[in-house]
């Protein structure tokens, strides 16, 4: 059985980190028509609903706008104005407003680059059982980014995160798994949780589950396939 090198991971551990801004469900009334004139390409009529019930302090229209800011829709690009609304949502106690701020303090993007402030709203919105946060606070746990790096935290929210069945953290856990970080190595669960990554379209799971057959016996591989196939989200994730 030929060697695998433990940097084929290590590597992989480090290369993905994505966040994407997107909105809420809608409830009924100016927001719904918001939220629908926003999908279908009309920003104009989205900005004009959604302002006002923005400036009367409702949460979800102010992560909209803080959105709209942030992607430029209807608006001219303005990460600053989307910081601010976000905050205001935020504040108020608004899970994905509280991921969304954190991502623009983990990058420096319209407010100053504060690692600790990123992660102390990720903290906030994965309290809440936000999927996204629960994964960008494990990543922040496996890098050591504004906080102590501590492998068996960062697995603890990857796990949290991939029972919500994000792809992403399925495919950390498979990482952490392989190399033994915050866990005893495992083979046949980092099969399992890289075959579940590439189920959901992590390319990246498909180059580590070739490098990790090399180790495994064809035992274990059949073992892992059949957790894989078994395997089920214990939590449906609130929709983004």
């Amino acid at each position: 059985m030929r060697h695998v090198s433990a940097m084929s991971f290590k590597r992989t551990l480090a290369a993905i980190v994505v966040i994407s801004f997107v909105a809420v469900p809608a409830a009924a009334g100016p927001f719904e028509d918001a939220v629908d004139a926003n999908a279908r390409g009309d920003y104009v009529k989205a900005l004009r609903l959604i302002r006002p019930l923005a400036n009367d302090g409702e949460a979800a229209a102010q992560y909209n706008l803080g959105l709209m800011y942030v992607t430029g829709h209807g608006v001219q690009q303005d990460y600053a104005a989307g910081a601010i609304w976000f905050r205001k949502a935020a504040e108020q106690g608004f899970a994905f407003a509280q991921s969304n701020l954190g991502v623009l303090y983990r990058d420096g993007r319209g407010v100053e680059q504060d690692s600790a402030q990123a992660v102390s709203w990720f903290r906030k919105a994965a309290g809440q059982g936000d999927a996204v946060a629960q994964y960008l606070l494990g990543n922040q746990f496996t890098n050591g980014d504004g906080v102590s790096q501590d492998y068996t935290e960062a697995m603890m929210w990857f796990r949290k995160a991939a029972e919500q069945n994000h792809p992403a953290a399925k495919l950390y856990l498979g990482v952490l798994y392989a190399e033994a970080r915050g866990v005893s190595r495992d083979d046949v669960q980092a099969h399992m949780w890289f075959s579940l990554a590439a189920a959901q379209g992590q390319q990246k799971a498909l180059m580590l589950l070739r490098i990790l057959e090399q180790r495994m016996t064809p035992i274990q591989i059949v073992e892992a396939q059949k957790l894989a196939r078994g395997w089920k989200p214990t939590t449906v994730p609130t929709a983004r």
